[in-house]
Order: structure tokens, then sequence, then C-alpha cells
């Protein structure tokens, strides 16, 4: 369980500006429909399942597959749902050593378009956080594209 406080070397942030309403920004995070329309870490990956249960307490479970067949399994529990304000939820890949960490995202009203916040801590390693900062990269992009 994440009980330390993070560090620059177990952190990651990352902001990104979209040219769509916060409303429809969380809720592409929050929509299972949508979850698998644009969550993709990376070319090779799609996402096959997203299960949502948006309230404090509740979990949710993306299940990703690669072209070649092999599955990652992220999965959670919601800590904080804000709507349209603010999202946090643990993160743990299912059968990894990883162990859980933590995300935040928060959606800044921007005029009209939406400013997300990101930040993903308590990675074990600096080179854990760097994957995943290319896979949340991959996944915004994808995001950008969606919305």
């Amino acid at each position: 369980m994440a009980t330390t406080n993070p560090t620059s070397e177990t952190t990651l942030q990352l902001k990104r500006t979209f040219a769509a309403k916060r409303e429809k920004v969380f809720q592409a995070w929050t929509d299972p429909a949508a979850l698998k329309q644009w969550f993709v870490p990376s070319e090779e990956v799609s996402t096959q399942t997203a299960e949502v249960d948006l309230r404090v307490g509740g979990k949710y479970r993306l299940v990703m597959k690669s072209s070649t067949g092999e599955l990652y399994i992220a999965a959670g529990t919601y800590r904080e749902v804000r709507f349209p304000e603010k999202l946090v939820f643990t993160w743990t890949f299912e059968g990894s050593a990883l162990g859980e960490t933590l995300v935040s995202l928060e959606f800044h009203d921007r005029g009209g378009s939406t400013e997300l916040v990101l930040l993903h801590g308590f990675f074990p390693n600096k080179n854990e956080r760097d994957k995943h900062t290319m896979g949340w990269s991959s996944c915004l992009d994808h995001l950008t594209n969606f919305l």
C-alpha cells in the first residue's frame, strides 16, 4: 500500500490541455466504453475490457492485450471522486511485483478547454516511474484524439 511520501525519483507528473470541457474529459476517464476506445499505453496494446464502479471505495479494472496476446490487467480502488474536478485511485498490475501506487487526476477548467494534471506516485524506483511516464504519455495522446 502507498504509505511513504513520494519524491521526484518515485513520482511522475504530466500536464496536458484538451480542447474539451472538463465534464467531458472527466467522463472519458470514468465511462467504460470511452476507456476502451482511448486507454492505449502503447501502439501494441489495446484495452479489451474496462470495468468501473465510480464511487469512493469502488473498484476499476482494465484488461489490456498486446499484439502478441499477452494480457496486462491494471486495477485499483477509487479513493476520491469529485465530479468534474478530481479523481484519486490506487493502481496495480495484477500478477506484478510492482506493488500498489497512487494516481491523482485534477481537471482544471481553462475557459472551454481542460488542463489535466496527472500525478502518479510511490514507484519503487526511477526505472518504473520512467516506464509509466511513457505509457501515460501514449494514453494522453490517444485521449486527445478521442476527445
